[in-house]
């Protein structure tokens, strides 16, 4: 029997896994983030983080380094040729042997469409917009948060509908009912006091990722009652998504008058977020040159990508 691993690294957490020649996932093993960008120790720390997992996996089910045939990493901060090296380094340091390390957005497509070409739009922790066009050319499309403007991830649409909140309760600019909606699922008494008082929430390291939840169901459900400050969130994010999404189409060769878009990720594919992604074909419709695009909301894990990346020509 032939061994692979596949590894989904995120900002919050990573996946690990163990598969065999027939794409069976035969063990996994969830772990914290491994973005470098996000430890104090950066690559040092981001590596031993990966190697701890796979050295856990592969012992658990009485393997060694040497049995496993090929890794694929698709890893969140990769976004340049030096981070790469600067991990692969570390990593071939380590003992790993026969790897491939992409940045995580890659193999969304690879996850939802099996081979072949496509577009991966991923928003959940945080953006980013990747394809692998006809020709096996990849592109990445944002990812570098407020430099490339990134939208419509968990944390942007957080504070998006804190801000929409605090303009309808602190400045009384435009009504929205998240406001109602935010401290009925709070229980508190609504005023501008309180709501200040919950910033401490955002900022502090055990309570921040609750409250971006909360306010993140709050903008859904405003949005899905027709909500306007929550559709002038919802317009923002489907633009932007849009523009990254045609970029590719754009910069990249795409031969099909068809190209397949993968949607990933909570905000794309666990949350009730069809009248945003509707307003994201629309406006992708109006930016995509005359060609048709697919979208596909991906259904499997984002790890799998790594399994059909290795074994799609063999």
């Amino acid at each position: 029997m032939s061994y692979y691993i596949g590894v989904d690294g995120g900002g919050t957490k990573s996946l690990v896994a163990l598969f065999d020649e027939n794409k069976n996932m035969l063990d996994s093993i969830k772990t914290i983030g491994s973005n470098h960008e996000n430890l104090k120790g950066s690559f040092e720390e981001a590596s031993q983080i990966l190697m701890d997992a796979i050295n856990s996996l592969i012992a658990r089910n009485k393997l060694s380094l040497q049995d496993i045939e090929e890794t694929l990493m698709g890893l969140a901060g990769i976004d340049h040729q030096f981070q790469h090296d600067a991990l692969y380094k570390l990593l071939y340091d380590k003992g790993l042997r026969n790897m491939r390390i992409y940045n995580d957005g890659f193999i969304i497509t690879k996850a939802g469409l099996g081979k072949g070409e496509g577009i991966g739009y991923n928003c959940g922790t945080g953006t980013c917009c990747n394809s692998i066009d006809s020709d096996g050319k990849m592109l990445q499309v944002g990812g570098f948060d407020r430099l490339s403007a990134d939208m419509g991830n968990g944390h942007w649409i957080a504070m998006q509908t804190f801000r929409a909140i605090y303009d309808d309760l602190v400045l009384a600019v435009k009504e929205t009912s998240m406001t109602r909606l935010l401290f009925e699922k709070l229980d508190r008494e609504q005023s501008s006091e309180a709501l200040l008082a919950t910033i401490g929430d955002l900022e502090a390291e055990d309570e921040a990722e609750d409250y971006i939840r909360l306010l993140i169901d709050v903008f859904f459900e405003a949005l899905n009652a027709e909500d306007e400050a929550a559709f002038e969130i919802a317009r923002k994010m489907a633009v932007r998504g849009s523009e990254f999404i045609c970029a590719h189409l754009k910069k990249s060769n795409f031969k099909s008058n068809t190209v397949n878009v993968v949607l990933s990720g909570s905000i794309h594919a666990k949350l009730p977020s069809e009248k945003y992604i509707e307003m994201l074909k629309a406006e992708c419709k109006k930016r995509s040159g005359g060609k048709e695009l697919c979208f596909i909301t991906l259904k499997v894990a984002p790890v799998m990508g790594c399994i059909n990346w290795i074994l799609e020509n063999k």
